[in-house]
């Protein structure tokens, strides 16, 4: 092979390997971003005994007041109460309201599915954490600055959506929005039906 059979040959490879870093360098044309906020839900449970009437006994409204304080309770966090099989007590929503009206929250009526059955005579309460998080950032997987096609840069969208998933208030406002019509008042307990009210 003479030297001009190589020089073409080296130019053609050369050539193949610019075209194939054009798709390298990105693909994403458009004005959105590829990396969107992702929301993950974590439950926490605690069974307590719910004999007696009158809502908790002191020594279980103790023990679930020192759990509060132990997750950090705030806002964003829902908490709900799952009687099992059994009637929603309203003396036992009561006392779970008061202390979770300390931290400033409020009952939710569905409680959120958790391994393991309430046993009975036993109540569960459940505070569900929402956390968002931007998990394909940073991006830095393509740092070639050939950009043929006119492609956004892979970490685009980052800083935006990484600064919105850590300021957000309410991860679930991500989910599921609000519809902007004022919240209904409510004693700070869910009505059942159903249950003793």
């Amino acid at each position: 092979m003479n030297s001009k059979n190589v020089l073409i040959a080296v130019s053609l490879s050369l050539m193949a390997s610019g075209c194939s870093s054009i798709g390298a360098t990105g693909e994403n044309t458009t004005m959105y971003s590829v990396h969107q906020p992702v929301v993950d839900r974590t439950n926490y449970a605690i069974d307590v005994n719910v004999g007696g009437g009158n809502g908790l006994a002191a020594s279980e409204r103790t023990r679930v007041a020192e759990w509060f304080q132990a997750l950090q309770l705030g806002y964003g966090d829902r908490i709900a109460i799952d009687f099992g099989g059994g009637y929603a007590d309203y003396d036992i929503q009561k006392s779970v309201a008061d202390l979770a009206a300390e931290y400033g929250m409020k009952l939710t009526e569905t409680a959120p599915v958790v391994a393991g059955d309430v046993v009975p005579g036993t109540a569960r309460i459940v505070v569900t954490r929402s956390r968002a998080t931007v998990p394909t950032c940073p991006d830095l997987s393509k740092t070639t600055p050939a950009n043929y096609n006119s492609a956004n840069p892979a970490n685009y969208g980052c800083a935006t959506n990484g600064n919105l998933a850590a300021m957000i208030a309410d991860p679930e406002d991500l989910v599921r929005g609000r519809d902007g019509r004022p919240q209904p008042k409510s004693d700070g307990y869910a009505k059942t039906p159903g249950g003793n009210q």
